[in-house]
């Protein structure tokens, strides 16, 4: 498969910009020593030097003789379903000779993680709230590098994420970065000084002493504790200072002389009630009255991660509103967030091939308990939960399959239904031969499935990759990128990589 560069200028309303207008003469490209910061204020030249981007993007540029960027991945143009069913076919699995490629891999779609950052920047907070992306939920090379050109920020939890981000092709600045981790070993605040990596995190009194020490010009942040009880994902378990122990903190942080900028908070990943977030950023302006008692005048708030599709419209209505009350626009407050899963999820679709299948004996209850039982057949993948499929215990998801081929037949890449088809209650195993590595314990599906078809898993972006072992041996499913086609979007993913790769 080739990939296609030719992009046509777009004379369609505009939708997201990154500058008045991408360059496209020779005169205008950055020079390979500038760093993606210099590159996007080339694209604007009256953008300070902290750049936020607006909400409109300019004509997407053709582009030629482009060069690959060192590092970086082949990025091809085919739609993903195209690029879905066109891999499957040179796999040659259907004859079971062990001859074919039967292991598992990703698609990802990188117009979809440029349309989430569409919507958010579209949405009600859009234009008051800066994405910080939490790179533990897919620190993935194209979508990082894609990000950073885009003016996305990073929160990074751990000295190889920041370094990692900082090593991009498209290295945004460390000022670009917050250490967003409350609890970190000395040598990790003193590699973030090194890094010039000012922005961290921190909950308790020990670490002000680590700070006082290693980085002693840190920028502050105080994490407190917030109601996560309706969140998928916990934190407040492990971190956030109650607001009794504030004051106390603040004013040991005076004494040691440390710089605090403002206070952020985590709902918990995967919050299901929207109202969580206006509740915390009350709770924060509390902390901002504590600051000034004991002589701080914050003007930060990061108000975390927890976002998810289905609900983020409501939730940017709740955090807007909410904004507006405690912290207005006139009082001069920078307004961040740490999404992570919003906007890499629905980029990346999961094709595993069933490699091996277990009928019952007699036809099974369906009203049985057991993991398995009830199931009319068993079926085997090539990924499962101490792969890809770790969000499964990780992240309490619950994967949403959908048929790519049946009886060896490519039936799509979308959730496509094979009419008049008869249906049955199965069970999906990884293939670890641990009998905790089951991806699905009831599920129904077409009957009629075979070894060597192929069942597909959307959805599969966030937290995923970046927790998958090989136990038992077991490969990692590679990923195989795609700009998306020759959609709009896609068409302006091509124009922006393309345009960095020229400089």
């Amino acid at each position: 498969m080739s990939t296609t560069t030719v992009v046509q200028t777009r004379t369609a309303t505009p939708v997201l910009r990154l500058a008045p207008q991408l360059p496209v003469s020779r005169d205008q490209v950055p020079t390979q020593t500038r760093s993606a910061n210099d590159l996007i204020r080339v694209l604007d030249p009256s953008a300070p030097a902290r750049y936020t981007p607006s909400n409109t993007l300019g004509p997407a540029p053709v582009v030629e003789n482009v060069r690959p960027v060192d590092g970086l991945p082949e990025i091809v143009n085919t739609p993903l379903d195209q690029l879905v069913q066109d891999i499957i076919a040179s796999r040659e699995v259907s004859d079971l000779s062990g001859e074919g490629d039967e292991s598992s891999f990703f698609v990802a779609d990188l117009s979809a993680v440029y349309e989430s950052v569409k919507m958010w920047r579209e949405s009600a907070i859009g234009d008051r709230v800066e994405i910080f992306y939490a790179a533990k939920c897919c620190p993935t090379l194209p979508v990082l590098h894609l990000l950073s050109l885009l003016g996305v920020n990073f929160d990074c939890a751990s000295t190889a994420e920041f370094q990692q981000v900082l090593s991009l092709p498209s290295a945004p600045s460390p000022e670009r970065i917050i250490f967003a981790n409350p609890c970190k070993a000395p040598s990790m605040i003193r590699a973030a000084a090194d890094a010039h990596v000012d922005m961290m995190t921190f909950d308790n009194a020990d670490e002000l002493y680590k700070v006082k020490k290693a980085h002693p010009n840190a920028k502050l942040v105080l994490r407190i504790l917030t109601d996560d009880s309706k969140s998928l994902c916990r934190l407040g378990l492990k971190y956030g200072a109650p607001l009794e122990t504030c004051p106390g903190l603040l004013a040991l942080a005076q004494q040691l002389g440390l710089n605090v900028i403002g206070v952020s908070f985590h709902v918990g990943s995967g919050c299901k009630d929207p109202a969580q977030f206006s509740d915390a950023i009350w709770r924060s302006r509390k902390v901002f009255d504590m600051g000034k008692k004991v002589g701080y005048d914050f003007k930060f708030l990061d108000i975390g991660g927890g976002f998810e599709r289905p609900t983020f419209a409501e939730m940017s209505d709740v955090v807007r509103d909410a904004l507006d009350v405690y912290f207005p626009r006139e009082s001069g407050v920078r307004v961040i967030a740490e999404p992570g899963r919003l906007l890499v999820s629905s980029a990346f679709t999961l094709a595993t091939n069933i490699i091996a299948r277990r009928r019952a004996l007699e036809p099974a209850s369906v009203a049985a308990q057991e993991e398995g039982e009830g199931a009319d057949v068993m079926y085997y993948i090539n990924d499962g939960v101490y792969g890809s499929f770790n969000c499964i215990l990780f992240d309490h998801v619950t994967p949403d399959t959908h048929l790519l081929t049946h009886q060896h037949q490519y039936v799509g890449a979308t959730r496509q239904a094979l009419e008049g088809t008869n249906t049955e209650m199965a069970s999906i195993w990884g293939p670890t031969c641990d009998s905790m590595d089951c991806v699905r314990s009831l599920v129904r599906l077409p009957a009629g499935l075979q070894v060597g078809d192929w069942l597909g898993w959307s959805n599969m972006g966030a937290y995923t990759l970046c927790a998958a072992s090989r136990f038992n041996g077991m490969n990692k499913s590679p990923v195989n990128w795609t700009t998306g086609g020759e959609s709009k979007d896609a068409k302006i993913v091509r124009a922006v990589l393309d345009a960095f790769a020229k400089r």
